[in-house]
């Protein structure tokens, strides 16, 4: 089965975007694992927002979605949008039955592209099998939280970590199997 990958920049203290959605604190000087981690996806969920966000990206940076992302299944989540671009697919009704479907089909792990919205519903619904975090060193102070207030704890199992230079650090987590008060 395939799996699901929540893989997204961070702040220290918690924050995917600042206080107007704004991301200008993401690093982007070199791959920081980008390229070994596009080898592993072959389709991407994202949310309304976030879809809203990347294809503006996309329409000025011939089609990509993200720098050096190869083409991908893009399924995008949304109760309001009636339409979307290309080979997109829209879902809304059903969504995380359909998202179960998804997931069952053959094919490369699945990239949960954004946003905070879609990543609790996934979280909730346990669709999520990785979370593969870029901790960006600054403390924004406010913004979008990564995650909001959860009915239970969620164990980790950690199963990599990278620092980086600049003083990033990559971490990458599988859910479940961890260990508490160890």
């Amino acid at each position: 089965m395939r799996k699901v990958i929540l893989g997204l920049a961070v702040t220290l203290d918690g924050y995917i975007e600042g206080p107007n959605g704004e991301y200008d604190w993401c690093f982007t000087d070199q791959d920081y694992g980008l390229k070994e981690f596009y080898a592993r996806i072959d389709a991407v969920f994202i949310g309304r927002k976030s879809y809203a966000i990347a294809q503006a990206y996309a329409a000025a940076n011939d089609g990509q979605l993200v720098p050096g992302m190869p083409p991908v299944k893009e399924y995008v989540f949304s109760r309001t949008l009636t339409a979307v671009e290309g080979d997109a697919v829209l879902l809304s009704d059903n969504a995380m039955a359909e998202a179960r479907k998804i997931k069952a089909q053959p094919g490369k792990d699945i990239w949960l592209y954004g946003g905070a919205s879609l990543t609790d519903a996934l979280m909730a619904e346990g669709l999520v099998d990785e979370l593969w975090m870029s901790v960006h060193p600054i403390l924004l102070g406010g913004g979008t939280p990564l995650f909001r207030t959860q009915d239970s704890r969620t164990p980790l199992t950690l199963l990599e970590s990278k620092t980086y230079e600049t003083g990033l650090v990559s971490l990458r987590y599988k859910i479940g199997d961890g260990k508490f008060g160890l």
